[in-house]
């Protein structure tokens, strides 16, 4: 469920949808209802004017509750299951994505790390 959050997070309503409708993974059906229910909901409710003018500014997924139950096995021996479920939040922004952001090189990621380091004030201390 994270993969296909993080993948169509930044792009077009029509082009997740799209992305979606062609991924093998059992969240993309869900994924999929949630973004047309959301989508519905933009023109009925918060006056969007065109419903293919959407981009997704935020897709997350979070854990949900997990229940255990019990396998039965043979010879009265048993196991623990884990039934794990999650939740998925998205956020639709009225508009065009913005372009892409250029990726950092790791010595522009090292340069920031550093100077966070040296900016940080330390509580407590002398």
């Amino acid at each position: 469920m994270w993969y296909l959050a993080k993948l169509i997070k930044g792009m077009s309503i029509d082009q997740a949808l799209a992305q979606l409708e062609f991924s093998d993974k059992k969240g993309a059906k869900v994924i999929k209802e949630v973004l047309l229910e959301a989508q519905e909901l933009a023109v009925k409710k918060h006056n969007v004017e065109f419903k293919s003018n959407l981009h997704i500014a935020e897709s997350t997924t979070g854990r949900g509750r997990y229940t255990k139950r019990i396998r039965y096995h043979a010879k009265g021996m048993f196991g623990i299951m884990k039934i794990v479920r999650c939740h998925y939040f998205v956020k639709l922004v009225e508009g065009p994505p913005p372009p892409p952001e250029p990726p950092k090189s790791g010595f522009d990621q090292a340069k920031e790390y550093v100077q966070q380091l040296r900016s940080r004030t330390l509580v407590n201390t002398l």
